[in-house]
C-alpha cells in the first residue's frame, strides 16, 4: 500500500510552470493580514478614554440634537480626537454637532465630516 500525504499550499502559475508556496508561507501572510487590523497605537488606558468620549458625544447629541438625528450621526474617537460622519439635515445642524462633541472633555479635536443632505422621506 502506498501512503498519500497531503500538503496544504497555495499554487500559482509563472510562465507555464506551476510553482507552490509553502504552508508556512501562506499561514505568516494571512497571520500578519489579521493581526494588521488591531488598534496596536493606543494603550488600553488610552482606549477606555476614547470609548468614553464617544459615548458622552453620543449622549450630549441624543439629549440636545434630538434622537431623530443620532442614528445617522457616526461618532469615532481615537487618541481624544473625534471623528464625526454622516447626513444631518442642516448647517445648524452641523455646527451644532460639532460644538457638542468639542464641548466634551478629553477631546483635543473634532473632526467634522458631517453632510448636509435633505431628510429621507
Amino acid at each position: 500500500m502506498r501512503r498519500l500525504t497531503v500538503r496544504f499550499c497555495l499554487q500559482y502559475h509563472s510562465g507555464g510552470v506551476m510553482k507552490a508556496f509553502p504552508s508556512w508561507f501562506a499561514a505568516m501572510i494571512l497571520s500578519g493580514l489579521m493581526l494588521g487590523g488591531c488598534r496596536t497605537n493606543e494603550t488600553p488606558a488610552a482606549q477606555v478614554n476614547d470609548l468614553k468620549i464617544t459615548a458622552s458625544v453620543k449622549s450630549k447629541l441624543a439629549s440636545q440634537l434630538g434622537l431623530s438625528s443620532v442614528p445617522n450621526i457616526s461618532v469615532n474617537s481615537t487618541n481624544g480626537v473625534v471623528t464625526l460622519s454622516g447626513p444631518v439635515d442642516s448647517a445648524a445642524t452641523k455646527a451644532k454637532a460639532e460644538e457638542i462633541a468639542q464641548s466634551v472633555s478629553n477631546v483635543k479635536h473634532v473632526v467634522d465630516n458631517l453632510q448636509i443632505a435633505p431628510p429621507a422621506s
